[in-house]
């Protein structure tokens, strides 16, 4: 048989629940602190919970909460997001990443993608986001992800590709020469 709660409160406790009863501006404090003082009045969980229509399983907890943190336990507690992943700390990591080329942290790609970019966080915070997630993120940080443009000047023949261009300006300067000034356009007959 499990043991019974004794629901005795000490003067300063009596107190605390009268006072919260009478002139606490939170309604939710002050039925709970109601609830409180009838159980150490010697009314049954039970019968306090028909009361004030609420559950016998409300009344424990609201008792447990009083003796853990006294009025303030009775409180409601903050409701809301929890704590961002993506604090200050992920996000200058981020910042450092997109600095650095990928192959100096060992890998053999050349460009972030989002999806490294998010393993690789993953892998050195130990903070998991979703690709929409850290999409949104590099945004706000004014990041704008572009495609690489291909440039092949280092394989081209710089003596060829000179003299190419010196032919070229040769031919402009032939036809120059050669061009009708006449228009292209004619009336019909």
């Amino acid at each position: 048989m499990p043991k019974r709660l004794n629901f005795q409160l000490s003067e300063e406790q009596v107190m605390q629940v009268e006072q919260a009863k009478r002139k606490d501006k939170r309604a939710e404090v002050r039925q709970r602190a109601t609830a409180v003082h009838l159980l150490h009045l010697k009314h049954e969980p039970t019968e306090v919970g028909e009361m004030l229509s609420v559950t016998e399983q409300a009344i424990y907890h609201w008792y447990h909460r009083f003796i853990q943190g006294g009025i303030e336990g009775l409180a409601n507690q903050p409701k809301g997001r929890p704590q961002a992943k993506a604090d200050a700390d992920y996000r200058q990591h981020m910042e450092q990443t997109l600095a650095t080329e990928p192959s100096e942290l060992g890998y053999d790609f050349a460009i972030w993608t989002v999806e490294r970019l998010r393993d690789h966080l993953t892998q050195s915070t130990g903070k998991f986001l979703s690709i929409s997630r850290l999409r949104q993120i590099v945004r706000e940080q004014k990041y704008v992800y572009r495609r690489p443009k291909h440039d092949l000047t280092s394989l081209q023949d710089h003596e060829a590709k000179a003299a190419a261009q010196a032919q070229i300006e040769e031919i402009k300067k032939a036809q120059e020469m050669t061009i009708s000034h006449s228009s292209l356009w004619t009336k019909r007959r």
